[in-house]
């Protein structure tokens, strides 16, 4: 919970931390959070971090992490949107939404984002879905749920990693199939060894 103003330096440092997360997909290190904001010392951009999460904006995680919650901005815009969770790796077994998975909460439209569905953002990696319109490093809106129609770009989870893919329903086999200008993507062919995470329902390129 927000107990005091934030300052234009705490601003700043969220700033950042929002670029971070929409552009590499992750928080910044200490030491990069210490460079970006002129310190000397990561100490300095510690003992920032430290504020924001006594603020409500940040949160420490289980693992040590650091966790975007809270975004700061108008409120009148912000009645307009929900926050998503970005997700980063996803461990096997482990549901896509669960603390650990969430780098940070993002306010996407309802328009986009529209109740009472659960969506998850997801981070583009690579070309192999750059005719359905998703570049690398583009973030992915998926509407969570475990199944999907022919033909629907989905979120799928082979092993621990996930992966974004065309689904081809076929007789006795699934198809993930690529879609893209890189004809060194190949489909990939499954039985019942992946899980459905959800359904694409659009990319949001870097800004």
């Amino acid at each position: 919970m927000q107990t005091t103003a934030i300052t234009n330096k705490e601003l700043e440092a969220v700033r950042e931390i929002r670029n971070s997360l929409m552009h590499a997909g992750r928080i910044p290190s200490m030491r990069e959070l210490m460079s970006s904001l002129g310190y000397r010392s990561p100490r300095s951009a510690s003992l920032l971090v430290d504020k924001l999460i006594k603020k409500g904006v940040l949160r420490r995680k289980e693992d040590g992490g650091i966790q975007f919650i809270k975004s700061i901005g108008d409120d009148t815009t912000r009645a307009q949107t929900v926050d998503v969770p970005l997700i980063g790796s996803v461990a096997c077994g482990t549901p896509v939404l669960a603390e650990e998975n969430i780098q940070a909460k993002i306010p996407v439209s309802i328009k986009l984002a529209k109740p009472p569905h659960r969506y998850f953002l997801l981070k583009a990696k690579g070309d192999s879905m750059n005719q359905k319109g998703i570049h690398d490093g583009d973030l992915v809106l998926v509407r969570q749920q475990t199944a999907a129609q022919d033909g629907e770009t989905v979120a799928a989870l082979i092993d621990d990693e996930a992966t974004i893919k065309e689904f081809r329903i076929g007789k006795e086999t699934y198809v993930l199939r690529p879609r893209s200008t890189n004809k060194t993507h190949q489909p990939i062919v499954l039985t019942k060894d992946f899980q459905i995470q959800g359904v694409v329902i659009t990319s949001i390129p870097q800004i």
